[in-house]
């Protein structure tokens, strides 16, 4: 072989071991929402190498880049589900494996979401064909006011799917909280204080043969980096009144990081929440009074917190049955949307505020130069019921509009063969 022709055999081999996101894509003429400024009206949008390059209007496409039209079209950061239960089980009614549900008391503080995430179940594929390209997961323990670690995951399906362990540790307050930790709020808070300390005080006092007032062993050591504000509560908790406690149990204990999932009545505490800088994840759809914390539910929370300076994330509320099925995020905007909130401060409660609230704000969420090209292109509204993505890019990559329902559809559809 002569040299020229080595070269070639070089250049060839390269060309198949540089991964898709490599290509230069420009995706042209779409309306483009950045969640960093203005909606672009005829916008473009250059990745490269996997990252956003650069968002405006007339980029000039490098020489060996795909283009994609997307006249007509929405392009949007990819959606972020700021919590759900997405590949822990592979249908939640089925009676297979659940690894979202943990009975029994021997382990709770500890259990890790992101050890038992599966990226081949099925609704992860369902999730992604929706525009929905990461999403925050937890475990449910029923032993303990401490629920369990969650994760931070990409849908993209691959095997290191889980680019954040141990994100954040799930807390039980409020209604279930209680009727932990003896059936009354007012052991609720000194079971907290004990728990936190028999964590801080982790390993000197259960090496000593003395233990825990409260935790053993395995949950102090899970727990510990969280009593000492090196990790994010998520908190539990829906009256106004706990919501107070709360706000009064930061303040005293001003090292701890909290977020509140659920807060039905968060918005009769807007501005207490706005100055003690909490944010929230609420469900829009939360808005009857179907037990005694949720009595002042009401369908445009999100719009008062949004009115009041609250930083708010949208997703399906503690203990729903609608868990694994992160992709309703985005429905669930568009029901705030209809009660009153902004529609931009409606798409960014499900893209660039559940990147913040975990503390990845500084690569996803967004469409702006350096930002993981995290992009989907739209045919209509994304809020929208009826409008569906037409290309998904999870870090540059792009993914396959397909899922085990799609298959089956073209198979067993006549129109289709």
């Amino acid at each position: 072989m002569n040299l020229r022709n080595a070269l070639l055999a070089a250049l060839a081999a390269l060309a198949v071991a540089t991964p898709a996101s490599a290509q230069s894509i420009l995706i042209k003429g779409g309306r483009v929402v950045t969640n960093a400024g203005a909606i672009l009206e005829r916008g473009d949008v250059l990745i490269t190498n996997g990252r956003i390059a650069s968002v405006g209007v007339s980029i000039t496409a490098p020489r060996d880049a795909r283009v994609i039209d997307a006249t007509g079209k929405w392009v949007t950061p990819g959606a972020f589900a700021a919590m759900s239960e997405v590949g822990l089980s592979e249908i939640s009614g089925s009676g297979a494996p659940n690894d979202a549900n943990i009975e029994g008391d021997k382990i709770s503080a500890a259990a890790d979401a992101g050890r038992a995430f599966d990226p081949t179940v099925t609704a992860v594929a369902v999730t992604r064909l929706e525009g929905v390209t990461r999403a925050a997961i937890a475990p449910t323990a029923s032993g303990s006011m401490f629920s369990g670690r969650g994760a931070l995951v990409s849908l993209d399906g691959g095997r290191d799917s889980v680019f954040r362990q141990r994100a954040f540790q799930v807390l039980e307050l409020g209604e279930t909280g209680a009727g932990r930790t003896g059936g009354s709020r007012a052991a609720l808070w000194p079971m907290l204080e004990a728990a936190l300390r028999d964590a801080r005080e982790y390993p000197a006092r259960y090496r000593s043969g003395q233990g825990g007032a409260v935790l053993n062993e395995i949950d102090a050591a899970a727990l510990q980096p969280f009593a000492r504000g090196e990790g994010l509560f998520l908190v539990h908790i829906e009256s106004a009144s706990d919501i107070r406690e709360l706000i009064r149990f930061k303040r005293a204990n001003p090292a701890l990081k909290f977020v509140i999932h659920g807060g039905a009545e968060a918005w009769l505490v807007a501005d207490e929440l706005a100055r003690a800088k909490i944010a929230v994840i609420l469900d829009p759809l939360v808005n009857l009074p179907d037990r005694m914390e949720r009595l002042a539910a009401r369908a445009d929370n999100a719009a008062l917190l949004h009115r009041a300076g609250v930083m708010f994330a949208i997703a399906p509320g503690p203990g729903t049955v609608d868990a694994h099925q992160a992709r309703l995020v985005l429905q669930l905007a568009g029901n705030a949307v209809a009660n009153g909130l902004p529609w931009d401060a409606a798409f960014a409660a499900v893209s660039k505020a559940p990147a913040d609230i975990f503390g990845v704000g500084g690569q996803l969420g967004s469409l702006s130069a350096g930002r993981t090209a995290d992009v989907v292109v739209w045919d209509g509204d994304p809020l929208e019921v009826a409008s569906a993505p037409t290309a998904v890019f999870i870090a540059g990559r792009d993914m396959p509009l397909v899922s085990r329902q799609t298959r089956l559809r073209d198979r067993y559809n006549p129109a289709a063969r």
